[in-house]
Parts: C-alpha cells; sequence; structure tokens
C-alpha cells in the first residue's frame, strides 16, 4: 500500500508537470487572464473617454526623428496585428506588427526581452502597445528599421522592453485574424514593406544555392541565400535571410518553382532587404520553372525615353501633364552624359511646400488580354524620405486635364530612398495593369520643400514604357 501510494503521487506529480507544461510551452491561450483583461479593458475605456488616444503606426513614425531614439510622452494607444513568430527561433526578441490583417499600409517592429514570445503573441493576434513611456527609433543605429523599444541609455538608441515592462505596455485583445499576404514581386519590394507578412509566387532558389542547407555551418549569426523569380521578360532575385538560431538551419534548399511568404525585414547593416521566414511551411518550391514573356510578343503603346529633352527647362510634350497642386515649381526636362530625363527637386524653390504632378498620356487598354508599364526613378540630396516623397499613382477616370478632380490609386513600387545612391536610375520592374480597362493614366506626385534643407531632394523619372497584348 506505502509503494502503491508513493507511486500513485508521482503519477499524478507527473501529470501536473506535464499539463502545465502543454499550457504554458505549447498551448497558445486565447483566452486572457483576469488581470490582462482588466488591463486591455481600462486601456480601451480610456481610449474611448478621451483620456488617451489612439494612433497609427504611421502616425507613431512621424514622431520618429532620425538617428535618435524619442520618447513618446504622451498617453498614446497603437493597435496592431502580430505577422512575426520566435516558434521556430528564427526571431529572437522581436515582433513584427501591421496595422492591418489583410490590407495593411504599414508595418513596425517591437523589442521586447521576450522569449518564446509566440505563447502570448500568435500569428495574427491582434495587441494594443501603451506608448507612453516607450521610444521610437532604431535598434541599430542607420538600420532604417523604425521601431519600439526601451532607451538604451548613453548609445542614444534602442534596446528590448523588459518582460516586466511587456505586460504592462503591450496587451493582446481575444482576437486572431487570419494573416493575408501582400502579394508582391520581389521588384516591388521596397522600405515600406518592411515587418509586413507578403507572398511572391514564380520563385525558386538559384541553381547554384540548390541542395545547400538554409544556413551555412560556418555562419555563427545568419546565412544569405539568394532567391529568383520570373517577372515579366527577365528574373529578378531577393536575398532569403535565415537566423543560425533556427530549427530548420539544416533543411536543404529544394529545387522547384512556387510560392514563399515571409517577413520583410533588412540586414543587420540596413544595406539590403531580406525575407525571413516564420516557418520551413512557408516555402513551397514544388513546380515547374516559370516562363519569361516574349517582348517581341507586345505593342509597345508608349517608349518615351526624354532624349528630346530641352536641358533646365518646364517639361511640356505633347499629351503630358506638368501640374503645380502646392507653390510654383514644375517638372523640369534635363540632359546629362547623352541621356534625357525629367526632375522636379525643391531646391531653392522659395515655396514652404511644393507638391507636383506630371501625367503621362493615357494608355489605351481596349482589346488588351496582358498589359504592363515600366519606367525607371532616380534620387539625389535625399535626406527625409519620408517626407520628401516620390508616389505613383493610377486613374481611369482623369479627363485629362482636372488632377484634382481624378481618382488616384497609389502603386506600391521601389522607390530610391536616402541609402540609394545619387543619380543612379533603378528599374521599377513590370507593374501589370492588365486588370484594368478603357484609359489608364501614370501620375507622379512629387513633395516637398524649397525653404526645409531636409525636404529639397529630387527624383528623376526616365525611360516609360506602356505595354500591351
Amino acid at each position: 500500500m506505502k509503494f502503491f501510494s508513493r507511486f500513485t503521487h508521482l503519477i499524478i506529480a507527473a501529470v501536473l508537470v506535464v499539463s502545465c507544461q502543454q499550457e504554458d510551452i505549447f498551448d497558445i491561450p486565447y483566452s486572457l487572464g483576469a488581470e490582462e483583461n482588466q488591463m486591455l479593458t481600462t486601456l480601451l475605456s480610456d481610449v474611448e473617454s478621451g483620456t488617451m488616444s489612439m494612433v497609427s503606426i504611421t502616425q507613431l513614425k512621424d514622431f520618429r526623428v532620425s538617428g535618435e531614439a524619442v520618447e513618446i510622452t504622451s498617453d498614446l494607444v497603437m493597435k496592431g496585428y502580430v505577422t512575426s513568430s520566435d516558434s521556430t527561433g528564427n526571431f529572437y526578441k522581436e515582433i513584427y506588427v501591421q496595422d492591418d490583417p489583410t490590407s495593411p499600409t504599414d508595418a513596425i517592429r517591437l523589442l521586447i526581452n521576450v522569449t518564446d514570445s509566440y505563447n502570448m503573441f500568435n500569428l495574427g493576434r491582434e495587441i494594443y502597445i501603451n506608448l507612453k513611456g516607450l521610444y521610437i527609433g532604431e535598434y541599430r543605429t542607420g538600420d532604417g528599421v523604425i521601431s519600439i523599444g526601451s532607451l538604451d541609455v548613453g548609445n542614444d538608441r534602442l534596446t528590448q522592453i523588459s518582460e516586466a515592462l511587456t505586460k504592462k505596455h503591450v496587451l493582446r485583445s481575444n482576437d486572431t485574424a487570419d494573416l493575408t499576404p501582400v502579394t508582391v514581386q520581389f521588384s516591388q519590394i521596397s522600405d515600406e514593406h518592411v515587418g509586413m507578412m507578403v507572398e511572391v509566387s514564380q520563385v525558386s532558389v538559384v541553381a547554384a544555392q540548390v541542395g545547400l542547407p538554409y544556413v551555412d555551418p560556418d555562419d555563427s549569426f545568419d546565412t544569405q541565400r539568394t532567391l529568383e523569380a520570373c517577372e515579366g521578360f527577365g528574373k529578378s532575385t531577393f536575398i532569403l535571410e535565415t537566423s543560425a538560431y533556427a530549427n530548420f538551419k539544416q533543411n536543404l534548399l529544394p529545387s522547384g518553382t512556387g510560392t514563399v511568404r515571409g517577413i520583410v525585414s533588412k540586414t543587420y547593416d540596413g544595406d539590403s532587404l531580406v525575407l525571413m521566414l516564420n516557418s520551413i511551411d512557408d516555402v513551397n518550391l514544388t513546380g515547374e520553372a516559370c516562363s519569361l514573356l516574349n517582348i517581341d510578343d507586345f505593342e509597345k503603346v508608349l517608349d518615351e525615353t526624354f532624349d528630346n529633352v530641352v536641358d533646365n527647362t518646364n517639361f511640356d510634350y505633347t499629351g503630358w501633364i506638368n501640374y503645380a497642386e502646392v507653390g510654383g515649381e514644375l517638372w523640369t526636362e534635363q540632359f546629362y552624359s547623352g541621356n534625357g530625363y525629367v526632375e522636379f527637386s525643391g531646391f531653392r524653390t522659395g515655396d514652404d511646400v511644393n507638391i507636383g504632378w506630371l501625367v503621362t498620356p493615357p494608355f489605351d487598354l481596349s482589346g488588351a488580354t496582358n498589359a504592363y508599364i515600366n519606367f525607371k526613378l532616380a534620387q539625389h540630396h535625399l535626406d527625409d524620405e519620408v517626407n520628401n516623397t516620390l508616389e505613383v499613382f493610377l486613374s481611369t477616370d482623369f479627363d485629362g486635364s482636372n488632377v484634382a478632380g481624378a481618382t488616384w490609386e497609389k502603386i506600391n513600387v521601389p522607390v530610391p530612398g536616402e541609402e540609394a545612391p545619387w543619380y543612379a536610375f533603378q528599374d521599377v520592374g513590370l507593374v501589370d495593369v492588365s486588370s484594368y480597362s478603357g484609359s489608364l493614366y501614370v501620375a507622379f506626385k512629387y513633395v516637398g520643400s524649397g525653404n526645409d534643407t531636409s525636404l529639397d531632394g529630387g527624383y528623376f523619372v526616365d525611360d516609360v514604357l506602356f505595354l500591351k497584348q
């Protein structure tokens, strides 16, 4: 009986230990504890009463001062949805959060001194961050990844929020949303996608790296492999970065073609954009090799190289619209080293604000099965890519004259940022516009200033191409 009693106690103890491990480590706690629930209820009540104010990720980023860690001293709250997971070890003491589960417009990184955070902050989890007392800035100075964290005293940069403060400042709701990745091409991925979950199709591993492990055994921190994808008439490449602590580091890179889903991030020095996996299950390369388009099968509706420009004059090509929404500056014609292009620069305009539009002639999509646009962009003297911007828009209801009266849809193309070399043109890749009909207009919108030297950078546009089949 004594033996039976002791044996029974051992079994009960073992069951209790396993039960605790199952709850704490493996089960995602969808129900909130009473204390956490009350904290979130109070927080949302304060927002409802106006005691605290809700801000978007984009609004929060506006508090950032380049190169500095800025304390949030106001009673502000930010909502977001978790896009990254440390369940496989590929992310460490960080969470990426985007502003919408299906149609995100912005994302940010949250630094927390918590491991196995996926147990609390699972993919798609809706979270609320009490920002007062936290900081916004960069973890690795100059890497360009805007983050929320605590202050690393003495270094004027961010560090992880302690576990105790995380419990007070980062509150999860009962809701977990199904994330819909943003469908992009490699050539379209830009700084605006950092922190977002994206998916790219027609992807394969470059031939020289097929069969290699995700992480080189000699790498102590991470390994960068190269992916490629068919994009119209050629292939584009992108970096896949994997941590040496990922539990799939020894898995071999597959052959075949298919889709890859991941989180956009940056290399340690911030020089390059990379894709990071939540799980090896997000790699589905089981199909046949993709096929490239043949440009000879397409009609060139517009092939504007701007080589007939008159240097340093206001741009006035027939069929194009050059419109100053704010300020007196217009897009100008430029010619340098045998190449013509158009430019908008706020330098010495004398205007507090400059907003200038350049609109193409119409792209007649009648009878088109496949249609694409393509162009090249460059920047110079850009100091603040957040507020000194170039955006690209499409419209099907523009009447050819009233820019302000048209409906403009912004498209995501890789616009050269502060880190891009000055004057170096970058091809944005083929932009598929096959889903549109009628007459399609493309607009380039510049925003800057002639009196704020941090906002007087310039942008170039060249080689605008319309193709249809």
